[in-house]
């Protein structure tokens, strides 16, 4: 029996494709950055590639910290 081209640890992680707002390509592995909320609007989102976070120093919105509204 063939064994699976993929390791157990790497099979269990998701992995985000999708559209990277900063090379304006798509891309595997994107990550939510930024959020635009309007009043009345849909608003928008901006994700970026690992290699794009690495250029621009991107924080991904998972890992900033919370901050308090006041």
């Amino acid at each position: 029996m063939a064994e699976p081209a993929q390791s157990a640890d790497s099979a269990s992680i998701p992995v985000g494709y999708g559209w990277c707002a900063w090379h304006q390509n798509y891309a595997r592995g994107v990550r939510l950055i930024r959020v635009f909320e309007q009043g009345s609007g849909s608003g928008g989102s901006l994700f970026a590639c690992p290699g794009c976070r690495d250029v621009y120093d991107l924080v991904p919105l998972a890992d900033q910290p919370c901050t308090p509204t006041s």
